[in-house]
């Protein structure tokens, strides 16, 4: 369980993160929803480590993320894998090696300088595009993708890292609806297929309530909703968004895609299977 208490960030005299105490279980999918600036990113961004909290602890599994550092440090990169807006692929290199990249924490560093990748880590980064249909672009320059196309490499090279969490900062905010469509059930068939709990900073409610278990909203920096998509009232969804709220709060049921209850599988084994 990842579990949060009094998270806190300041940027000067603003907290973009303020007193932020959760909860969140193995294996679930949760939306962080809110408008821009209300904190999301920020606390994506802390859970990862990129940026140190103010005050507050993480803590997983009983180890206390917030003190970890050097190797250890990186290894909780590695176990928490972080999926960006802009994908942060490497447009020159080939797909396949972009994809590869996630494995740096796996091999020794002069075989990855080398890009002497075994057989082994090139099996598993293939499986992992095949599974989001992006086998037949392996060789193709990152930069000849579309932004949709991209953005699976980009999960693709996460599930390789063998997280035990990905972290989707507005995944899809630059996506057109049919590659945000596909870029969220590929975030959902990693969730389903190997048990990955996934957190995910959505600014659009039709998209949380149809992917996410549950809802976290923020709202300058705080949290003041957490629970299903459908209990999440009008009045609460104005505090989160303001005169926003009418454009971001569908009045009718999205249809939520199935989500069948899988045994979670070791990413390499599910993967060569």
């Amino acid at each position: 369980m990842l579990v949060v208490e009094n998270l806190t960030r300041q940027y000067g005299a603003r907290r973009a993160v303020d007193g932020v105490s959760l909860s969140i279980a193995r294996g679930s999918f949760v939306g962080v929803i809110g408008r821009s600036g209300a904190g999301k990113s920020t606390l994506l961004r802390m859970l990862n480590r990129l940026a140190d909290p103010t005050g507050g602890r993480i803590l997983y599994d009983g180890t206390d993320v917030t003190r970890l550092r050097g190797r250890e440090l990186r290894a909780w990169r590695a176990r928490c894998a972080m999926i960006f807006q802009q994908f942060n692929l490497v447009g020159r290199l080939d797909v396949m090696t972009n994809v590869l990249m996630g494995r740096l924490n796996q091999v020794p560093t002069h075989r990855s300088l080398l890009k002497l990748w075994s057989e082994e880590d090139r099996a598993l980064a293939l499986a992992a595009l095949e599974n989001f249909d992006m086998g037949g672009f392996a060789a193709n320059r990152a930069d000849q993708l579309s932004g949709g196309q991209q953005q699976r490499v980009a999960i693709a090279r996460a599930l390789v890292q063998e997280p035990e969490i990905i972290l989707a900062d507005e995944p899809v905010a630059s996506l057109d609806p049919r590659n945000t469509r596909l870029v969220m059930d590929a975030l959902a068939d990693a969730n389903r297929r190997y048990g990955i709990t996934v957190l995910c900073n959505l600014h659009s409610l039709d998209l949380a309530r149809a992917y996410c278990d549950r809802l976290i909203g923020l709202s300058e920096g705080r949290v003041v909703f957490d629970g299903r998509g459908f209990d999440l009232t009008e009045d609460v969804a104005r505090t989160l968004y303001g005169l926003e709220a009418g454009e971001v709060m569908d009045r009718g049921e999205p249809e939520t895609p199935p989500r069948p209850v899988r045994a979670p599988l070791r990413h390499a084994e599910a993967l060569s299977a």
